[in-house]
């Protein structure tokens, strides 16, 4: 069990099952709900992380499985852990793999011992087992480890699901028994697919489980967003009150805002930061192109309401410049904005949880954002 990690819950929505609170980990106290930018490889694409934790960022994420590639949970251990190697004091949280045992599925072949994958890097055959990535993430040293799991696809039949989700339970089990790190707490995640009495059934063995948090996995791979809504219904009914619950990959307005009015309080996303890199930018009117030619002669700021360094300093014009040049300054810029932007949102929904106004908040800002808009 990790030392200083706890979650208080301040305030909760009377309308809603949406929660306001502070959870508490070796690297300092967040506030949720949060959304956590990505950073991969121990960076979050093209940006410092002083600049990253300015916009007001909770929590970076980072991928074990990608590091245990390149550089190898070795050299981050001998750096001293991974606030010490990529120079971050605030909360970092490791994902475990499961979800390349997802994208990766042409390469890899599950066991009831583990997921053999083929190394896209070298060739070279990598075998993970719930024990192995529980010591990969030891090493690595964030705050928050997940355990291992098999990201399940969609659509799939019941009879998979079932299976699958049985075996992630067993793995579960065998990554608490490996997990000794004091000052690291281990998510547990609830899979089960599309089918509401095994997301159920999951939940409720997840929860008698001794983890510190819990994750609802499987879900924004593909299928509708009615589906996903039930997949996080389901999987959050009998997790516990006082612990974290974390929805896996999701970074769109409409799934965050519906994430949080049916309990979840962390999510995490490369959406932002990728479409920043293609000139797509995220602004309380809509999403925008800043590529598109109508914001060659636009000499206002991108998003009135937005205080990021590309909102306060530059204009559309000069933000559409870039991108045509190709600038990296650009994709710097935008990659603020889209997560300042998000962060913002997070932002006003704890306000809005705090003063029992969520539902109005969040049809204010849907109601508000066009996804159509400037393309």
């Amino acid at each position: 069990m990790s030392k200083n990690f706890f979650l208080r819950v301040v305030a909760t929505d009377p309308q809603t099952k949406a929660r306001y609170s502070y959870l508490t980990t070796p690297h300092g106290v967040v506030e949720l709900p949060a959304f956590m930018p990505v950073g991969t490889n121990a960076t979050v694409k093209t940006l410092m992380l002083e600049e990253v934790k300015s916009l007001g960022a909770g929590i970076i994420l980072a991928n074990t499985y990608h590091l245990h590639l390149q550089p190898g949970e070795e050299i981050v251990e001998q750096a001293g852990h991974i606030h010490h190697f990529m120079n971050y004091d605030g909360p970092i949280l490791t994902d475990s793999g499961g979800f390349q045992v997802f994208s990766l599925k042409s390469q890899r072949k599950i066991t009831e011992e583990g997921v053999e994958f083929r190394n896209d890097r070298n060739g070279d055959l990598e075998f993970f087992t719930p024990e192995k990535v529980i010591a990969i993430e030891e090493k690595i040293g964030a705050d928050i480890a997940m355990s291992f799991d098999e990201c399940i696809p969609y659509p799939v039949t019941k009879e998979y699901v079932a299976s699958s989700t049985s075996r992630t339970l067993r793995w579960a089990k065998r990554g608490l028994s490996a997990h000794h790190k004091e000052d690291q707490a281990l998510f547990g995640i609830v899979q089960g697919g599309e089918f509401p009495d095994l997301r159920e059934e999951a939940s409720k063995d997840l929860a008698a489980l001794p983890f510190e948090g819990y994750s609802i996995g499987g879900t924004s791979i593909g299928e509708p967003k009615d589906v996903c809504f039930s997949m996080i219904e389901h999987g959050v009914r009998y997790l516990p009150f006082e612990k974290p619950r974390y929805l896996m990959g999701v970074g769109s307005l409409d799934y965050l805002l519906g994430g949080i009015e049916r309990g979840i309080d962390m999510f995490d996303c490369v959406l932002p930061t990728r479409l920043a890199r293609h000139g797509a930018l995220m602004t309380s009117y809509g999403r925008v192109n800043i590529r598109n030619s109508r914001y060659k002669n636009d000499f206002t700021p991108l998003d009135p309401q937005c205080d990021c360094p590309a909102c306060r300093h530059f204009t559309k014009a000069y933000l559409h410049h870039l991108a045509l040049v190709d600038e990296e300054l650009g994709k710097r810029l935008n990659s603020l904005h889209n997560l300042r932007f998000l962060i913002r949102i997070m932002e006003g929904a704890r306000i809005a949880i705090k003063e029992g106004r969520f539902s109005a908040y969040k049809a204010q800002i849907l109601n508000a954002y066009d996804d159509k808009r400037g393309f």
